[in-house]
C-alpha cells in the first residue's frame, strides 16, 4: 500500500515542494524515514503515531517507511507531520468516504504542511507563506496549513488556503464530512498598525540631529551619531521607526517571509506592516548578526529587513562582528555558505548607530575633561575599520544639551509631521524608480542609476568636486554625498539637485575623513 502527499520545506527564505510518500507492507512492526530528515524530522513518528491512535484512527502495526524526496536535501523541523500522518491513514484507506468508499477531495490538489501534538492537534509551524507562495508558483489548487498560519498564508492570492486544527478535521474534509477554516486572500486588508509610543516631539533640542534623521529615514541612509553619554543619542534612534514611511506590499510580503522563515512572527499575524527595529546587545556573535549555524537561520541583519538596525555603543561589538556588515550594508543581502549548502538572506537595512567619542565619553566636551588622552581617544575610534565608516552614509555629531534647552516647556516636531514630509519624498523616489526592480529609495541606487536619474546644477558639481579634492573623498564617499543631496532635494520637492543640497550632505561625511 502507497500513498503519496505533497508537502514543503523552507530553504534559505523560499520553499521547495516535497514530496512525502508512505509504504506500508506485512513485516515485523518498524516505522522508518528516509530522505535526509533530521532532528524534529526523526522524531516526528512518535508524535504521529501517538496523534493517529488519539483521534481515533488505528495505527498499521506494520512495516512503515516514509521517503522524503528529493532525498539529497536535508530536510528539518516538523512541519512534515501532518503530511506523514495522512500519508499513513491514506494507505491504510481510512480517508474513504463510508458511503461511496472514494477519497474526497483530491489529495494530489494540495500543498500540506503541520506539527501534530499528542492529541491529534495541528500546531503553527515556520515558513506557512513561503509554502503558500511555492504552491501557487507549482499550480495546485491550494494548500493546508495550521489554523494559527492561516491568516499568514492567507495573504497569498490566487489559491485556495485552509486552515486546520487537528488531524481530525482534515481527515473529515478529505472525507467530504466537514470543511476547514479558510480566507479570502485578503488578509492583508486587515492588518492594522498599531501608533507609535515614542515620539519625536519628546526630545528636546538637537535639531541638527533631528534634521539628519529625517535625512535619512527619507533616504534610507545609514547613520552614524557620535556625542557624550546622556545627549540623547539612543533617545532619538529609538524614535526612528515613527517616522518611517509606511512599507509598500513587496516589502512587506519579503520582510514577513525572513521573520515566518526565523519563527518570529506573532502567532495569528498576517503581512508585517510596521517596519522592524533590531536592537542587537554589543555580546552577539557574528552569526547572530549575520545569520548561520549548523543549519542556517537569518540573523539580525535579516529579520531587519525593511526597517532599522540599531547598534548602539558601536565601538564596544567585537571587531570580527562588525566586519561581517560590510557586505549587506553595500550589496543589500548576506551570502552563508556551509559545507552542505549556500544560502542568501535579504538584508537591505536602514543602520542606526550611536557611540560615544571615547572610552570615558567626553573627549571635546566642554563642561566635562576627558581622562582617556590622545592614544585612548586613537584606540577607541580605531575600533571601527575604515571601511565600516566609509559605508555610512551620514556621520552626526550629538552635543549634551544645555540645561536651558531641557527645561523648555513647549515641545517639539511630532513624528507625524516629519514622516508627513519623509512619505513625500519617498513618494517621489517610488515614481523615479521602476516597480519591481528592488530599489526603494535612494540609498539603494547603484552608479547606473545616479548617472540615470540624477540631475545636478553646474554650480552643485563644482562644489562636490571641490569637496572631493579638499577632504581627499574616497569614490564611496563621493557616490554616497550624491545620494545624500538627491534625497534632500526630495524633501524639498526640487527636481534637480542644487548646490545647497550639495553643502548639507558634505557636512555629514566630515567626522569621518
Amino acid at each position: 500500500m502507497l500513498a503519496r502527499i505533497r508537502s514543503a520545506a523552507v530553504l534559505g527564505v523560499d520553499a521547495y515542494l516535497v514530496d512525502v510518500e508512505t509504504d506500508i507492507t506485512t513485516g515485523l512492526p518498524s516505522f522508518a524515514t528516509v530522505g535526509l530528515p533530521h532532528g524534529a524530522v526523526r522524531e516526528g513518528r512518535e508524535r504521529v503515531n501517538s496523534a493517529i491512535c488519539n483521534s481515533g484512527f488505528d495505527f498499521p502495526l506494520r512495516r512503515i517507511t516514509v521517503n522524503l524526496a528529493p532525498a539529497d536535501i536535508r530536510k528539518d523541523g516538523s512541519a512534515f507531520d501532518l503530511p506523514i500522518a495522512l500519508g499513513i491513514l491514506t494507505a491504510t484507506g481510512q480517508l474513504v468516504s463510508p458511503a461511496d468508499e472514494r477519497p474526497l477531495p483530491d489529495l494530489r490538489d494540495y500543498v500540506i504542511v503541520g506539527e501534530l501534538g499528542l492529541e491529534g492537534s495541528v500546531r503553527p509551524v515556520r515558513g506557512a507563506l513561503p509554502v503558500a507562495l511555492a504552491a501557487k508558483q507549482a499550480g495546485f489548487k491550494g494548500a493546508i496549513v495550521p489554523a494559527a498560519n492561516l491568516e499568514e498564508a492567507g495573504v497569498v492570492k490566487g489559491i485556495e488556503v485552509l486552515g486546520a486544527r487537528s488531524i481530525a478535521d482534515v481527515a473529515d474534509f478529505l472525507r467530504g464530512r466537514g470543511t476547514l477554516e479558510h480566507t479570502n486572500g485578503n488578509s492583508h486588508a486587515k492588518v492594522t498598525v498599531t501608533r507609535h509610543v515614542l515620539d519625536f516631539s519628546d526630545v528636546r533640542g538637537q535639531e541638527h540631529a533631528k534634521r539628519a534623521l529625517e535625512i535619512a529615514a527619507a533616504g534610507a541612509h545609514n547613520v552614524l551619531m557620535i556625542g557624550p553619554p546622556g545627549s540623547g543619542k539612543t533617545m532619538l534612534a529609538r524614535r526612528i521607526p515613527t517616522i518611517l514611511p509606511s512599507m509598500t506590499l513587496e516589502e512587506s510580503l519579503e520582510t514577513t517571509k525572513i521573520h515566518s522563515v526565523a519563527g518570529v512572527l506573532p502567532p495569528g499575524a498576517a503581512l508585517v506592516t510596521r517596519r522592524p527595529f533590531r536592537s542587537p546587545h554589543h555580546t552577539i556573535s557574528d552569526a547572530g548578526l549575520i545569520g548561520g549555524g549548523s543549519f542556517p537561520r537569518p540573523g539580525e541583519v535579516s529579520l531587519a529587513h525593511g526597517g532599522v538596525l540599531f547598534l548602539d555603543e558601536l565601538p564596544e561589538f567585537r571587531k570580527n562582528v562588525l566586519e561581517v556588515l560590510r557586505q549587506p550594508l553595500e550589496d543589500g543581502f548576506v551570502t552563508i555558505s556551509r559545507a552542505v549548502t549556500s544560502l542568501c538572506y535579504p538584508a537591505r537595512f536602514m543602520l542606526a548607530a550611536a557611540m560615544n567619542p571615547c572610552p570615558c565619553g567626553y573627549a571635546g566636551d566642554p563642561a566635562r575633561a576627558c581622562t582617556c588622552g590622545p592614544l585612548g581617544v586613537e584606540r577607541y575610534i580605531s575600533r571601527i575599520s575604515g571601511p565600516l565608516m566609509d559605508r555610512i552614509d551620514l556621520h552626526v555629531s550629538v552635543p549634551a544639551v544645555p540645561p536651558e534647552e531641557l527645561s523648555r516647556r513647549r515641545p517639539g516636531e511630532t513624528s507625524e509631521t516629519i514622516r508627513a514630509r519623509v512619505e513625500r519624498a519617498r513618494k517621489v523616489q517610488l515614481e523615479r524608480f521602476a516597480e519591481g526592480s528592488g530599489v526603494f529609495a535612494n540609498a539603494h541606487m547603484t552608479p547606473r542609476d545616479l548617472h540615470t536619474h540624477l540631475a545636478t546644477t553646474r554650480q552643485a558639481e563644482q562644489l562636490l568636486h571641490r569637496a572631493l579634492s579638499r577632504l581627499k573623498l574616497s569614490a564611496r564617499s563621493y557616490h554616497r554625498i550624491l545620494k545624500i543631496a538627491r534625497t534632500i532635494a526630495d524633501l524639498d520637492l526640487s527636481p534637480t539637485t542644487e548646490a545647497r543640497h550639495v553643502a548639507e550632505a558634505v557636512q555629514f561625511r566630515c567626522l569621518a575623513e
